[in-house]
């Protein structure tokens, strides 16, 4: 970038504003002096920083590139130009979504531009196409530029780029300060909970710009925002025209740490683990997944079934009321409530069950606590720590066997001298058959637990792939990712966390949820077990405490989330309350095809051979097929763009900026 932008001096907190509009298909002048028109609006009210919906000049919806052809422009060209008199003349930065021509090929691409006061700072080219941009535009190439200005390092995604993190978060690595968002979202009330996760994951302030009615038939949802690092938003317009102001601090979205009460409880950034990611940036979804997953000697994917997984969420007070028990007398005290649950819900029983973390030993004392010894905190959990295998997983498999039920549970292990992870079992009657040892560690695991050394590995059962995780794990996106890409049916993810909230949102209408006298109220619009169960198409069954004992606070909200929650594909979920203790089950579907009907035998004929009647059925080879069902096909893997994903994997790369 040219050095007349970094010379102007920085400025750390500034009004932003995003614009929400409905482009009329192919009235690209008149659109062009509706969006002038509430530019300089914004602009006059004191907005440095401006952002235009997705191909806010010409419409959305075109059917091939010979129709939009017309509306077409290089960048710069006209339409740029008279965006960038206006940056000029108020010394403001716009972000423009735009059908983009390039030249020197014809090509075309779906793009934003920013324009500052003395010219194009940068283009982006939307990278994860939607389903309609693939008519007339190009995949970009310019990866996810970040650029420097007075305004902080900001950066662009384009609409359907949010559902995939990756794109995010190489911005973020990048310490991108402001993520300027163009968009035509169609799925969900809006503001996104799409949205929201990639600012709460990265500590990220968002600036969406939706448009919004209805165009060929397609209905676009507003809620143009300005979202918080926290996903939290200042401001939203639910639907029609207006201009949403806010503001952006970036010493707010510099520290890049998650804070509870004042107290910064994680880091998104510091906390990956870049050397555990490799299979991010593998494209293990570009074939037919049945296929995949049965080259050599692997075997197929389990068959799958419809099961029922279960979560119990349990009371710090009641459960963790001794926290100086020994292992045996825990496992007695859970014995004794699993069996009274399992009869009090009969004849509903869970296949897979899945308890909170660190049912062994337990909370800390509350004298650790008010002493602030750490020394004291990881004597604790390592005097507490267990073998595996030893007593205490024969008893926890002996009450697998007499429940005839899988579980999964965290304790604290200890795997040799002076060698402590926090660990995660599936145990089922007839023993351990699975251990994940914790890869992101908390602060509070850093006291007295080394980071995991088995990877993310998965686990065949009859009700599917199971992957273990914590519930911290779970806060970064790339553990989900990983994963899924080995075919994971099931995440099961014990958690001992007081963070993060739900958001909620107060609507004039909705696409989901319920509503009340005043509107429609969504409480739980935003919650981050429901967009990683959706964006990775894994079942997420989170069992968290709840309450607070012994110095540890627990926000409950423990849940088994579908693997297309929150789309257009909207399944099933199960939400705990904060201080709901129990159990609480639900019907997973794994098997390939919702119908339920499944074979990969080998036929007795060739395909492309007729069976049957001159009318019958055309053979071919179930491998070779789409699943029928989300957690098998996997669309939201499919539809990666890997090659632009590396950031993800480098320990080399910028640190953030620290206060």
């Amino acid at each position: 970038m040219s050095s007349h932008f970094t010379q102007r001096p920085q400025i750390s907190h500034y009004r932003v504003a995003a614009i929400q509009y409905e482009p009329t298909l192919g009235e690209k002048e008149k659109n062009i002096l509706d969006l002038l028109r509430l530019a300089e609006d914004a602009a006059a009210h004191d907005a440095r920083l401006i952002v235009l919906p997705e191909m806010a000049t010409t419409g959305y919806c075109w059917i091939s590139g010979d129709e939009i052809a017309p509306y077409t422009e290089p960048i710069p060209g006209p339409t740029t130009e008279r965006f960038q008199a206006l940056a000029s003349k108020y010394s403001c930065y716009i972000a423009l979504g735009l059908p983009e021509v390039d030249l020197a090929t014809q090509v075309y691409y779906n793009s934003m531009v920013l324009l500052g006061p003395d010219g194009v700072v940068g283009v982006y080219r939307k990278v994860h196409l939607d389903i309609g941009d693939p008519r007339w535009a190009r995949d970009g190439d310019l990866g996810f530029p970040v650029w420097d200005t007075p305004l902080g390092r900001l950066s662009a995604l384009i609409c359907g780029d949010a559902k995939y993190f990756e794109a995010a978060r190489v911005a973020a690595l990048q310490e991108a300060d402001v993520l300027l968002f163009p968009t035509s979202w169609v799925d969900e009330s809006c503001p996104s909970s799409w949205w929201m996760a990639r600012a709460f994951e990265n500590q990220l302030y968002v600036i969406a710009a939706n448009r919004y009615g209805r165009e060929r038939g397609v209905q676009f949802r507003g809620g143009s925002c300005i979202l918080n690092p926290d996903g939290v938003p200042q401001a939203f317009l639910e639907d029609g025209e207006g201009i949403v102001y806010g503001e952006v601090d970036l010493r707010r979205c510099r520290d890049k740490g998650w804070v509870q009460d004042g107290d910064v409880i994680g880091r998104p950034l510091a906390d990956r683990q870049p050397s555990a990611y490799r299979a991010v940036v593998q494209n293990s979804y570009l074939w037919e997944p049945l296929r995949y997953h049965s080259l050599y000697e692997l075997g197929e994917l389990p068959t799958g079934q419809l099961s029922c997984a279960g979560i119990v969420q349990l009371d710090l007070s009641s459960f963790a009321a001794s926290p100086t028990a020994q292992p045996d007398e825990r496992i007695v005290a859970l014995q004794d409530w699993l069996k009274t649950q399992m009869r009090d819900n009969a004849p509903a029983a869970p296949d897979v069950l899945v308890l909170p973390e660190l049912i062994l030993p337990g909370p800390v004392p509350q004298r650790i606590i008010d002493s602030q010894d750490t020394a004291a905190l990881a004597v604790h959990f390592q005097q507490g720590a267990i073998q595996i295998p030893g007593p205490e997983t024969e008893s926890l498999v002996s009450l697998a066997n007499e429940l005839q039920i899988s579980m999964v549970l965290g304790v604290a292990e200890r795997a040799g001298e002076d060698t402590y992870y926090n660990t995660v079992l599936l145990i089922d009657p007839e023993g351990v058959y699975g251990i994940y040892r914790k890869i992101h560690l908390s602060q509070v695991d850093r006291l007295w637990a080394l980071p995991g050394d088995l990877g993310f590995p998965t686990f065949d059962t009859p009700t599917g792939r199971i992957g273990l995780a914590t519930g911290y794990d779970v806060l970064f996106p790339e553990t989900l990712r990983i994963l899924a890409s080995k075919g994971t049916d099931l995440v099961c993810a014990p958690a001992m966390l007081n963070f993060p909230s739900p958001i909620g949102l107060q609507l004039a209408h909705s696409s989901s949820f319920m509503g009340d006298d005043s509107g429609v109220n969504e409480p739980f619009h935003f919650m981050i077990w429901r967009t990683r169960a959706a964006e990775h198409n894994v079942y997420l069954a989170l069992a968290n405490w709840f309450g607070e004992a012994h110095g540890m606070q627990a926000n409950g909200l423990s849940g088994i989330f579908s693997p297309g929650a929150g789309s257009l594909y909207t399944l099933s979920e199960v939400i705990a309350d904060e201080d709901e203790e129990g159990l609480m089950m639900m019907t997973i579907d794994t098997r390939e095809q919702r119908t339920g009907r499944r074979t990969t035998r080998m036929l007795e004929y060739s395909p492309g051979d007729m069976a049957g009647s001159l009318t019958g059925e055309l053979a071919y080879n179930i491998l070779d097929s789409i699943p029928g069902n989300l957690v098998r096909s996997k669309p939201m893997l499919r539809k990666r763009q890997p090659f632009w994903y590396m950031d993800l994997v480098r320990t080399n790369i910028n640190q953030p900026h620290k206060g």
